[in-house]
């Protein structure tokens, strides 16, 4: 690629002699070749075009004409595609398909940008079609697993590339050379990095995953079969980018599945970042889940991980003895490390390392009130000072500054230890007022809004004595309420809090059990299955009584009774059935089955 991220005029006459209409016909091959350079020259002028009036673009490219339809039923058409007949479909897929690529803080001009390049066009008199797309798009079109959409805009001809297209369409290169050759071992193929964030240069380090399925290796040991693996997977990398012909170098990580899901479960923030993310151009049903997890808040940390993490600040000191440069950046990683740590056993994601600190004063310093602004300032300038590293090759620090930055890390590990014992205090603090005020509360859903004691009880007379629920519950009941007697007066600890997590877990899926059970009954009696008859065909209809209104469910209509049948919605449904639960007593007028009778016609009650 030349400096003004044009293509060699080599790659241009290769990629041209393949375009569609008239320079396919079989005949003269002057002319076809004529034809050729004139749509050449044309595509050149478009793209001179759109850089010189949007220079934010960042990339322009000739789809694939095999992926064309794929586009058109994905983006332009739409729903349009089943209106449409099939010749002007056929039509639309010979134009020349050009793919335009914007930064995503510009997607709101797509529209505009869009008639722009389509007035040019016109002028020009070309058979071309304009797609637009930001980074995002791409990304959400691999998260939709929509894995050849992608693959056909990595493989798209580069007319313009500021580095985007590169380095999407090397990781594609190389990971169709790693699926050719063993697919059947690999799950996930997952890209991060500079490209994701949309900022890729010509120059910059493509970052892949390799996730490497080991559960049924017989014939060898997985590390092995890793090593083997991740050998032949290198060996591919020279080979993707002579092929895709690009700057961008290639590093590629491997893991095992298992190892990857040890770490997962290790709350690695590494792991943790990557799942975060990382986009998948290529997911057997894996990576999807873990991030959907991750969204969730379902991957937690473990106190051994907890603790794992917290040792590499004590190591830091001596790590900080060595050369200056890797001393700050050991600190660095020193710090940042264990803040994100704490961030993860406070309930919360671990932020980008640029977030950290942010986030650890929004949480600590603003909600919290556990630290002061002055704290958070050491983390700051670790970070602050490895970003600068990163963005500059040739960046020096003092020794002085290192002095300092040892001694204020020093500090911080130690506030970060005090701070992790108030974290936890929290943790216990919500853990036993969470399972208390549900066990309570499932209680008063049963027997009514009453004090603790009455509610243990009339549990303990009505549902233990009577063989519904295990003597073993009173105790688990009173466990809980001795465990926040004493959390509160400071002499609980974890272990028992965790304890009586565990036990009040059973207790209140029981009670959950029971109580649905409980409504279901009390449903039932308010509840008419009424047989009619409708075109000759017996049909069954209900009819819910709710203490107040009725209504009529005929199929998925829902229809109210008052002093007449009219429409209902499931919403206006679903609510007058949970205020008819605290209802002991319904009654029936008869006016009702008369208003039945005229709606569907003769019935008979179903019992």
């Amino acid at each position: 690629m030349t400096e003004n991220n044009d293509i060699p005029e080599m790659n241009l006459n290769n990629n041209y002699s393949k375009l569609p209409n008239s320079m396919n016909a079989v005949g003269n091959t002057s002319h076809a070749q004529k034809e050729i350079e004139k749509t050449k020259k044309e595509l050149e002028k478009i793209k001179n075009f759109v850089v010189k009036k949007y220079p934010f673009v960042q990339s322009i490219s000739i789809l694939p004409q095999q992926a064309i339809k794929l586009f058109i039923d994905e983006e332009e058409l739409g729903m349009d595609t089943q209106k449409m007949s099939k010749e002007n479909i056929d039509k639309i897929s010979k134009k020349i398909h050009l793919q335009v690529i914007i930064p995503e803080e510009k997607f709101k001009e797509i529209s505009k940008i869009r008639n722009e390049i389509v007035k040019q066009i016109d002028t020009l008199k070309q058979d071309v079609w304009v797609h637009i797309k930001t980074p995002v798009d791409v990304w959400e079109i691999c998260l939709d697993s929509k894995f050849e959409l992608a693959e056909a805009i990595g493989m798209s001809f580069p007319l313009y590339d500021k580095g985007f297209l590169g380095a999407l369409r090397v990781a594609e290169i190389h990971k169709s050379l790693v699926l050719q050759k063993f697919e059947r071992y690999v799950v996930s193929y997952v890209i991060g990095g500079s490209v994701v964030r949309g900022d890729a240069i010509k120059t910059s380090d493509v970052d892949v995953f390799i996730v490497i399925n080991d559960t049924d290796v017989k014939r060898m040991p997985r590390l092995e079969l890793k090593e083997r693996l991740r050998s032949m997977i290198y060996q591919y990398v020279n080979e993707a980018s002579a092929l895709a012909g690009v700057k961008n170098k290639l590093s590629p990580q491997v893991y095992l599945l298992t190892e990857f899901w040890d770490s997962v479960k290790d709350a690695n923030p590494v792991m943790f970042t990557f799942i975060r993310d990382g986009i998948p151009i290529y997911d057997r049903g894996t990576f999807m889940p873990w991030k959907a997890l991750l969204k969730m808040g379902k991957l937690k940390p473990s106190p051994e991980s907890i603790d794992m993490f917290m040792k590499t600040a004590d190591k830091t000191k001596e790590m900080a003895d060595r050369r200056l440069v890797d001393a700050m950046v050991d600190i660095y990683y020193g710090v940042l490390t264990p803040s994100q740590a704490l961030i993860m056993l406070y309930g919360l994601p671990p932020p980008t390392p640029k977030e950290t600190a942010k986030k650890f004063e929004e949480i600590f310093v603003t909600k919290e009130k556990m630290l002061k602004k002055t704290e958070i300032a050491i983390l700051e300038k670790a970070v602050r000072e490895f970003k600068a590293y990163e963005h500059d090759l040739k960046y020096t620090i003092k020794g002085s500054e290192i002095d300092k930055m040892k001694k204020d890390a020093e500090d911080f590990f130690k506030r970060l230890k005090q701070l992790r014992e108030q974290i936890e205090k929290i943790a216990q603090e919500r853990t036993i007022n969470q399972i208390y005020n549900d066990v309570f509360g499932l209680l008063e859903n049963i027997f009514g809004k009453k004090s603790r004691k009455n509610l243990t009880e009339e549990f303990k007379k009505d549902l233990v004595n009577t063989g519904k629920f295990p003597p073993s519950s009173i105790s688990v009941l009173e466990s809980i309420v001795r465990v926040k007697n004493e959390f509160q007066k400071g002499k609980s600890n974890s272990h028992k809090i965790d304890s009586a997590r565990k036990n009040a877990s059973l207790l209140i899926n029981d009670l959950i059990d029971y109580s649905q059970r409980k409504d279901l009954m009390a449903m039932e009696k308010n509840r008419f299955r009424l047989k009619y008859n409708e075109g000759g065909k017996n049909k069954i209809a209900e009819l819910v009584l709710t203490g107040g209104e009725s209504f009529l469910v005929i199929g998925n209509r829902i229809k109210k009774i008052t002093n007449k049948i009219s429409d209902s919605s499931l919403q206006e449904f679903s609510n007058a059935v949970a205020q008819s639960k605290a209802k002991k007593e319904f009654s029936i007028e008869p006016k009702v089955f008369e208003l039945v009778k005229k709606e569907i016609g003769k019935f008979e009650i179903v019992l």
